[in-house]
């Protein structure tokens, strides 16, 4: 069992960064694959980026490749996202997921999920 708690969300100016947080339980948190993803008001939840256990492979969403990077820190239990040059068209509530094996674009492959924090960005 996996509990999640994300943390960083918050309202800023376009072209503002934000770094969001998510803060894993247990001792197996190297053993997941991490994801994020994120859900804006009236539309489908979309993945955003994903890191493997070790944190040596990331994959990101064509959206924000180039703007956002993933991280992790096993010895924390906290995965990372970096968010700069932040467009309205970012704002959502964003999600972390944890699954076991590699990372995945599906949000079906995802296990454990936390509750989610809010990002809103003003043109």
């Amino acid at each position: 069992q996996v509990q999640l708690v994300e943390s960083g969300g918050r309202l800023v100016q376009a072209g503002e960064s934000l770094r969001l947080s998510c803060a894993a339980s247990g001792r197996t948190f190297s053993y997941y694959a991490m994801g994020w993803f994120r859900q804006a008001p009236g539309k489908e939840r979309e993945f955003v980026a994903a890191i493997s256990r070790s944190g040596g492979d990331t994959d990101y969403a064509d959206s924000v490749k180039g703007r956002f990077t993933i991280s992790r820190d096993n010895a924390k239990n906290t995965v990372y996202l970096q968010m700069n040059s932040l467009e309205p068209e970012d704002t959502a509530v964003y999600s972390c997921a944890a699954r076991r094996g590699v990372t995945s674009r599906s949000e079906k492959e995802y296990t454990y999920w936390g509750q989610g924090t809010q990002v809103t960005v003003s043109s």
